[in-house]
């Protein structure tokens, strides 16, 4: 038995860390959306979209309207995109996080881990959302394959390789240094 249990704790601290995570943001979500209003942290990402669209010379706004639980980005005063709570990345970087968690180092050295890579990955997230939006407003024939397929791609792809780096730079070389 002794042979399972690093794999025993590897699954206990994945499957943990994932439950309460997951729980934390049903709360969180649930204080919003069954009020027909768009979370804070959803907003917060269609207004750096926008503040994105901006920067590079687009007019460009977010609107909710009353009974919607999501948030408008317009682009050219036409609507782009909407933007919901699946596109604020949470329930991804979840999944993210309780990886890390599962391959535990150090406190220090896996929280700084974490906070650096959401950071990255938040500042892909937006500009996944300004660049999909651009294609939904601009090039609407792309926006099935880019939805569906290459921006999933890219946002899945980054966590891959973060995680990549976690066990080759950090987990790996602390067990060959022990």
């Amino acid at each position: 038995m002794k042979q399972y249990l690093p794999t025993l704790y590897f699954l206990l601290r994945f499957l943990g860390s994932y439950i309460l995570l997951i729980i934390i943001y049903n709360w969180y979500l649930n204080q919003y959306l069954p009020f027909d209003q768009p979370d804070p942290f959803t907003r917060f990402c269609a207004d750096l979209a926008s503040k994105g669209f901006n920067l590079i010379g687009f007019e460009s706004m977010t609107v909710h309207l009353p009974g919607e639980n999501f948030m408008r980005l317009l682009v050219d005063r036409k609507i782009g995109s909407i933007v919901n709570e699946g596109c604020n990345a949470i329930s991804v970087l979840i999944i993210f996080v309780s990886f890390i968690l599962a391959f535990y180092t150090t406190f220090k050295q896996t929280f700084i881990y974490i906070i650096l890579s959401l950071v990255a990955l938040f500042g892909m997230n937006i500009f996944r959302i300004i660049l999909l939006t651009y294609i939904f407003r601009y090039h609407p024939e792309y926006s099935k394959v880019s939805h569906d397929y290459l921006f999933p791609a890219i946002i899945y792809g980054s966590i891959i390789i973060l995680w990549i780096v976690w066990i080759k730079q950090f987990v790996l070389k602390k067990k060959s240094n022990a």
